[in-house]
């Protein structure tokens, strides 16, 4: 039996335009500089720079909106919107892009020169004398090598690859035989298997001093007790003296954990961080500013508006006019969406960022962490009148240059818990002060989680072990045992 039922629900549905402006709220300053070139090549009614205000035509901004906005309407009845806005057409301004414009800058990533890590080791397996195989074999684990340094493979799936795709028939035996000719190549330790083996590689390339040949012994025979820090179990074994053990632990601690980053020739991309504001002291005062890059001049292209000028004034209206003053029209609206969508921009920016200076005041005039106050985003967008999701993008991706160096937004809010005195503090300040007591403790008698707690409470802020353990790793500090130094 069908049943109707008659229901009522209440949406909020966010524009084309919202959705766009939010996604420019969110680009940091380099990634908003690449949307606004590419929103300059691809909208010719839009233009960067200065408007040249020298003729005689008065073509202000708001001017050249009333062009096409008054009271007559352009009756479009019989135009076919998709007959001159297919996606299969390509407009001219597409394919012809200014590259020699004066507002371009060339923003080019730079590359390290040289040949890869993978050709540098190559290049020193030709002076070893190998047979057809062993240098297929070779150098398939030259190739497995990471950008660590270590091949992390099993041997047995080598052997099946180099059947599959070299169609060269092995065993492991021989790839074992082979793997200790690549162990011999530089940087010391490449190709090793897991960290272990990289340590012994490196150490048993040095020269027999006892020192070495100890720190040796202990990574061939001790590995385990050695990573856990049993210091009493390691003289124990090697009946050594705790001066023996210190010094071989120094000489292991002079080694490359991963080999194949030190080589120059390891090209990398180098992500620069341009901060979006600027927070300065000026005589007492905070004073908050907004990276020039994110204010360009736009305005609205002088050449189109004349166009649409050109068709009001024109008697005769044919089909062709009205198919180009309607693509004319919709390049006018998006420029001028999109100037008033940066101005928006950088308003909440502006606002938001000057919401949260003044919340922290005390922490910008003295850079001290234990000065942050509670904050959470709730606070900055009941301030500014703003949502969440708002105060949110601006935070997690925007970076702000502070007497204190560059940080990123979303380091200034954290939550809060209460001390013994009953005043709300920050859970910034509790890490600070734990942070601090690691540092100021006895190595070779590291405190435990319990014993945190216990310091914490007495200086004031009781909380408990568990807290201590989540703190400690959101620090990335590992646990007592391993903080312990000989």
């Amino acid at each position: 039996m069908l049943k109707q039922y008659l229901q009522f629900k209440l949406s909020q549905k966010l524009s084309p335009q919202q959705i766009q402006l939010m996604k420019l709220i969110q680009l940091p300053t380099q990634a908003f500089e690449q949307r606004l070139k590419q929103e300059l090549e691809e909208n010719p009614a839009l233009e960067g720079g200065k408007e040249d205000n020298s003729d005689e035509l008065d073509d202000d901004f708001d001017n050249s909106q009333d062009d096409y906005n008054d009271n007559e309407t352009i009756d479009t009845g019989d135009i076919n919107v998709d007959d001159y806005l297919s996606d299969d057409e390509v407009p001219d301004y597409r394919t012809s892009v200014n590259n020699y414009s004066a507002d371009d800058e060339e923003k080019s990533v730079p590359y390290a020169a040289g040949t890869s890590f993978t050709q540098h080791l190559i290049n020193q397996l030709n002076t070893y004398r190998l047979s057809d195989d062993e240098r297929d074999i070779a150098e398939f684990l030259v190739g497995s090598v990471d950008e660590s340094g270590y091949i992390r493979r099993e041997l047995s799936d080598i052997v099946d690859d180099l059947a599959f795709t070299q169609s060269v028939y092995t065993d492991e035996d021989k790839v074992k035989k082979v793997l200790r000719i690549v162990h011999q190549l530089d940087p010391a330790g490449v190709g090793a298997r897991n960290l272990q083996e990289c340590l012994s590689i490196q150490l048993h390339r040095k020269e027999k001093q006892p020192d070495i040949v100890l720190a040796a012994d202990i990574i061939d025979n001790a590995f385990d007790q050695f990573t856990k820090k049993h210091y009493k179990k390691l003289m124990q074994k090697f009946d050594i003296s705790e001066l023996q053990l210190k010094d071989a632990i120094h000489e292991i601690e002079r080694l490359n954990p991963k080999p194949g980053g030190s080589y120059a020739g390891n090209n990398r991309i180098v992500e620069h961080v341009v901060p979006d504001f600027a927070i300065k002291i000026v005589d007492g005062e905070l004073e908050l500013t907004l990276n020039g890059r994110n204010a360009p001049e736009l305005h609205v292209s002088r050449e189109y508006s004349n166009m649409m000028k050109g068709y009001k004034e024109s008697k005769d209206k044919s089909k062709s006019q009205k198919d180009a003053v309607m693509f004319i029209k919709q390049k006018l609206d998006a420029a001028k969406w999109f100037i008033d969508a940066i101005k928006q921009r950088q308003q909440t920016l502006f606002v938001t960022m000057s919401s949260i200076m003044h919340y922290q005041k005390e922490y910008f005039l003295t850079g001290d962490e234990r000065n942050l106050k509670p904050m959470i985003l709730k606070d900055i967008a009941d301030e500014i009148e703003m949502d969440v999701s708002t105060v949110s993008r601006v935070a997690n991706s925007k970076y702000v240059d502070t007497p204190y160096g560059t940080k990123l937004i979303k380091e200034f809010f954290s939550e809060s818990m209460t001390n013994d005195q009953g005043e709300e503090v920050s859970t910034r300040e509790i890490k600070k002060i734990l942070e601090t007591v690691i540092e100021e403790e006895s190595k070779k008698k590291p405190l435990t989680d319990e014993a945190l707690a216990k310091i914490l409470k007495e200086k004031g802020y009781p909380i408990a072990r568990r807290t201590v353990a989540k703190y400690r790793e959101q620090l990335d500090i590992p646990v007592a045992r391993l903080r312990k130094k000989i």
